[in-house]
């Protein structure tokens, strides 16, 4: 506070100082002009006079106080108190000796920015058709400035001394009623009047601060609440690895209680899995191990707790991923189902041709082996293309560019080609709607609307019926296939979109098909940002909605 009340204070005397100089200067430097120019006119006509009375004998011995000049009437030097005036050169064109032969009088100053010097010029006519001009070299007022730094340095040096002890006192004085305020209990002495705004805001603060006290402590109650009712375990530990919080679900997932259970994460009964996850975050890593116990399977994700650079604790994630371990469980087992299923058609293939080639196949039977080794092969064949098809989709990459596709006549093809399919089981196909184009890959957007049509084609009842709809809702495109087949059971309906699952595996194999037709339809939609839903009731029928 001392520093600016100082700086404040020597800005202002510098800026009163400049000003003050400045004017002085410029008032004093005019004043000064003006007598010279005056001086000038009193000694021009003084010689004007004694020329009138004497002549050209007037010059002779003759002491002027300033330089004296004196020109004829077509400019010609006849005489100079200092320089030759033989020498000298025309001076009809002089501002001043222009105007005395117009006028009777003239005068002129010129300003040499080499010499810093200002010269002064008044030029009277005579009698006799001369001029007579008077002169003098008058100091620039950078050069009376010059003369005068000696005394400003001084008033420059009484300013800053001012400054200073101004600047220290004022600043005590003024932190003094601070210095003795209570904080707690602002109270204002009456001789601090200014000082009024700032207890009235410490009054305010402080019942702010009471008021945030109070809603800290509600917060810290909802958040026990909310993370008590989490499913999920929440530890939050120090850089010692003790724990500072905790919620049900973590005690309850790691089998220990928040009153007789685990304290430190150091403690020897700690499960070690639970050690290594915290160590690693509380070493700035970020850490994730699964951990059986028990009868489950759990994931430990730590991550560091950084403040000013340095990590002050950690805080752990304990969740319950049995189910999805389960799931991974039977992936990998369809991904077994599915390499038999590739293995078993490739046997078949290979026994048939086996055969063939060692010639022991009856000629009659020829035609019936190699039928069969076509229908495996077009199996493998359908089977492969569904895969290339998903991986496509998996690397969201597919080779051709989004292009506006009209979903009605798409359909309609697609039903087309699928009517001698159907009429085999004497299934009716119905489209309705109207015309609606949509921007998306059409060959991708066919596969979708074509699995839908003969999933319910193949798992429908003889003599059913398959409706699909092309309807507009509101800034949504909604594509509907719907069937009166054998249904979903309610069980299998969240699982009817992953790869190669299957309801009924008997049915399936009977009716053909790979099991991911409808994977390739989620795919497609992710892919088209559309979302599917599904309404299925066993035996009474399914319906697949995609909304765009």
């Amino acid at each position: 506070m001392t520093l600016k009340i100082f700086r404040s204070s020597l800005i202002v005397g510098l800026c009163v100082l400049v000003i003050s100089f400045t004017l002085s200067m410029f008032v004093l430097y005019n004043y000064h002009e003006d007598q010279v120019y005056t001086e000038l006119t009193s000694e021009a006509r003084n010689i004007v006079h004694g020329l009138d009375l004497a002549g050209d004998e007037f010059f002779q011995d003759f002491q002027p106080l300033n330089r004296v000049t004196r020109v004829a009437g077509d400019g010609t030097v006849l005489y100079d108190s200092v320089a030759d005036a033989a020498s000298m050169e025309n001076h009809l064109d002089r501002e001043e000796i222009s105007g005395a032969l117009s006028n009777g009088f003239g005068q002129s100053a010129h300003y040499s920015r080499t010499l810093m010097q200002k010269t002064l010029y008044y030029a009277l006519l005579a009698g006799d058709g001369t001029v007579v001009r008077v002169s003098c070299v008058e100091r620039s007022l950078f050069a009376t400035a010059g003369t005068m730094m000696s005394g400003i340095i001084w008033v420059l040096a009484l300013t800053l001394a001012l400054s200073a002890i101004l600047a220290s006192r004022m600043a005590r004085k003024i932190v003094r009623p601070l210095n003795e305020l209570d904080l707690d209990h602002p109270e204002l002495s009456p001789d601090y009047k200014e000082l009024t705004p700032l207890v009235n805001r410490l009054k305010e603060q402080n019942s702010t601060i009471r008021r945030q006290i109070d809603e800290l402590s509600m917060k810290q109650r909802e958040f026990s609440a909310i993370t008590d009712n989490m499913s999920e375990g929440f530890l939050l530990i120090d850089n010692r690895a003790a724990i500072l919080s905790s919620n049900l679900s973590a005690m309850r997932l790691l089998s220990a209680h928040r009153d007789s259970g685990l304290r430190n994460l150091r403690q020897s009964d700690c499960p070690e899995a639970l050690k290594r996850c915290a160590e690693a975050a509380l070493a700035g890593r970020r850490s994730e191990i699964s951990m059986p116990a028990e009868d489950r399977s759990l994931c430990l994700i730590a991550s560091p707790v950084v403040s000013s650079g340095q990590v002050t604790g950690a805080v752990i994630m304990v969740m319950d991923i049995t189910e999805r371990e389960q799931r991974e469980t039977l992936r990998r087992e369809f991904s077994a189902n599915v390499s038999h299923e590739l293995k078993t058609p490739l046997t078949s293939i290979s026994g048939f041709a086996e055969l063939m080639k060692e010639g022991i196949v009856p000629p009659e039977k020829v035609t019936e082996f190699a039928g069969d080794i076509y229908a495996e092969s077009r199996r493998l064949i359908a089977l492969v293309d569904d895969i290339i098809k998903l991986s496509g989709l998996d690397e969201d990459s597919p080779a051709f560019e989004k292009e506006p596709v009209e979903l009605y006549s798409l359909s309609a093809g697609i039903l087309e080609s699928l009517r001698p399919i159907a009429a085999k089981r004497n299934i009716t196909l119905n489209l309705s709607g109207e015309p609606t184009e949509l921007k998306g890959i059409r060959h991708i957007l066919s596969e979708m609307i074509y699995n839908l049509c003969d999933n319910a084609i193949k798992y429908n009842k003889d003599g059913g019926r398959v409706d699909v709809s092309i309807r507009r809702s509101g800034a949504n495109t909604i594509v509907t296939v719907a069937d009166t087949g054998i249904g979903i059971p309610y069980a299998h309906q969240d699982r009817v979109f992953e790869r190669f699952y299957r309801v009924d595996k008997s049915h399936s194999k009977e009716i053909g098909g790979t099991g991911l037709g409808l994977s390739i339809v989620k795919h497609g939609a992710q892919y088209h940002n559309a979302r599917i839903e599904l309404k299925s009731e066993p035996g009474k029928g399914t319906a697949v909605s995609i909304i765009f």
